[in-house]
């Protein structure tokens, strides 16, 4: 096994863990016992639990926000970039898991503080995404606010990452879409 594709794989293991179990949920001798390695391997990769929590904190956010360069490269309206968001969320749920910084925010005062910075940032960078989407959806006539854009980009981030956390004891992901569906379609103007 190459030295990369080890520790590309223990994120790999440690994010699906964490998606399904929580950070706190999950332990070096699970990702080990799952990849047939030692904790040894494992601690040669990431000295703790916490810079293996970054990792996969920033490799996460980084393949979200290469998700939402694509959503603004399609060039669709305001509305369906909105619908393309959610979409996102429901992909990870059909996989049966959660989304991992929603996971992670709720148990946010144990982790470490990096952790907790990186997963700040990407709550913000997803909120002035959607406020940029909404912004451009108000001067396009597409969609309408009651509000200012700022606060309808944290109520849509809320609003998907709790209906997220509500559909998972059902285990049906057509709750989450149905409840994102007429979040946007609340938006939409005309």
């Amino acid at each position: 096994m190459v030295e990369g594709d080890t520790k590309g794989r223990i994120i790999d293991v440690a994010e699906r863990l964490v998606q399904q179990r929580g950070f706190n949920g999950f332990s070096y001798a699970d990702v080990a016992a799952e990849l047939g390695i030692t904790k040894a391997a494992l601690h040669y990769h990431f000295a703790g639990k916490a810079e293996l929590g970054q990792a996969i904190v920033e490799r996460y956010a980084g393949r979200f926000a290469d998700a939402l360069g694509a959503i603004d490269a399609s060039g669709a309206p305001a509305p369906s970039k909105l619908d393309a968001y959610a979409e996102l969320y429901l992909d990870v749920l059909r996989d049966d898991r959660m989304c991992l910084c929603g996971m992670l925010a709720a148990e946010f005062d144990t982790l470490s503080g990096p952790m907790q910075g990186t997963l700040t940032r990407f709550f913000d960078d997803n909120e002035r995404w959607v406020r940029a989407v909404l912004d451009d959806g108000v001067a396009t006539g597409s969609l309408r606010l009651a509000g200012p854009s700022d606060e309808a980009a944290r109520l849509i981030v809320g609003a998907l990452e709790g209906a997220m956390l509500i559909t998972r004891p059902y285990r049906d992901p057509e709750r989450f879409h149905a409840a994102a569906g007429q979040l946007i379609r609340s938006l939409t103007a005309g």
